[in-house]
């Protein structure tokens, strides 16, 4: 099931925002020009995932544990609970109880769990893409009627609201395209998630469930009450009763195999803050002023990043026994290296 919901607020909710910025947006539109390197692969990796990871008997039906029902939760878990303006950093962790406002406190936010490295280190990435967003919008919408008066603007919003998402369109949380502020959230949100949210819920997946008893995506069979008949046999050889009740090694090395592939970066990954293969993606001097202040933040953020790894006050990453938290570093190499942010949802 967590694969599934990952799936939901990554993979699936970004294909709407791919879709609108092709169909509504000419390649010379300034927004259409800072969001192409976050649309790159997700189409494809979608249509992929389509064939083989959702299909009906695909992988995620045969091996975890809702089976057959696996999207139906998945859609009814969309249906009460994804908004559009709580897929923000910031506010998905208010939802979720991780945090509360605070404007004393650093990013606004005074966090439940001091030493919750995902909200501490996620906020970090955060604050340096709305940063970067704001200077960049900052260059072509100097206010309200700007933003109004931009047809094509206009209708990539309404294209994602209306019918990229048909069903929650009459919502009253979805943001108003009105403003040079508003624009900034939405743009913030949207690559928050095909950048940071994304690497930090993919990339560790196979560190954690590549040793399938850590994390087994089903049960076999049902943990016995004692009154049970069952019970008796747990007791005499705990040992193979797991064995029983942990996944097959098809289903196993099926999972393995699968979480192996999603958590490798390929060789050509494009990574957050560095402009990869478009290098001349504008010729805006201020724009590529404010990319490079945007690449020199996410470096502040690894810094600090690695000096929280080493802090021993930090429970959750540092010590015996204990990996780091490297998952919201900027830059990887290829293949299984549990860390890197990409530009997109490429795999």
């Amino acid at each position: 099931m967590g694969m599934s919901v990952y799936r939901l607020r990554t993979h699936a909710s970004t294909e709407p925002y791919v879709i609108a910025t092709y169909r509504q947006l000419s390649e010379l539109h300034p927004i259409a020009k800072l969001l192409h390197p976050h649309t790159r692969y997700t189409m494809e990796i979608n249509a992929a995932a389509r064939q083989n990871l959702v299909a009906a008997n695909g992988v995620i039906e045969t091996t975890f544990t809702p089976g057959k029902y696996a999207m139906e939760m998945s859609a009814v878990v969309y249906d009460a609970l994804w908004r559009f303006d709580q897929e923000a950093l910031p506010e998905d962790l208010i939802r979720r109880g991780m945090a509360e406002r605070d404007e004393s406190a650093p990013h606004g936010l005074r966090l439940r769990i001091e030493d919750y490295p995902y909200a501490a280190d996620g906020l970090l990435v955060w604050d340096s893409i709305e940063a970067w967003i704001r200077d960049y919008v900052s260059l072509y919408y100097s206010d309200s009627a700007t933003i109004l008066e931009d047809v094509e603007l206009q209708a990539w919003w309404d294209e994602i609201v209306t019918k990229g998402h048909a069903d929650k369109k009459g919502e009253d949380w979805w943001p108003k395209l009105d403003s040079p502020q508003n624009l900034v959230r939405i743009l913030t949100t949207i690559i928050w998630i095909a950048s940071g949210h994304h690497a930090a819920v993919n990339f560790g997946q196979y560190d954690y469930t590549g040793f399938v008893p850590n994390q087994p995506c089903l049960a076999r069979k049902l943990i016995p009450e004692q009154d049970d008949p069952e019970f008796e046999r747990l007791l005499r050889d705990p040992h193979k009763f797991m064995l029983e009740m942990l996944p097959n090694q098809t289903q196993a090395t099926t999972v393995m195999t699968v979480v192996s592939a999603l958590s490798a970066h390929s060789p050509d990954e494009e990574y957050l803050g560095y402009s990869g293969n478009h290098t001349n993606w504008t010729s805006d001097e201020r724009a590529v002023k404010a990319f490079r202040a945007f690449s020199r933040r996410l470096a502040e953020v690894d810094k600090k990043i690695i000096e929280r790894n080493k802090d021993l006050k930090n429970k959750h990453r540092a010590g015996a026994g204990t990996l780091p938290y490297e998952l919201l570093l900027q830059k990887s190499g290829p293949g299984i290296t549990m860390r890197g942010v990409p530009n997109s949802i490429s795999i």
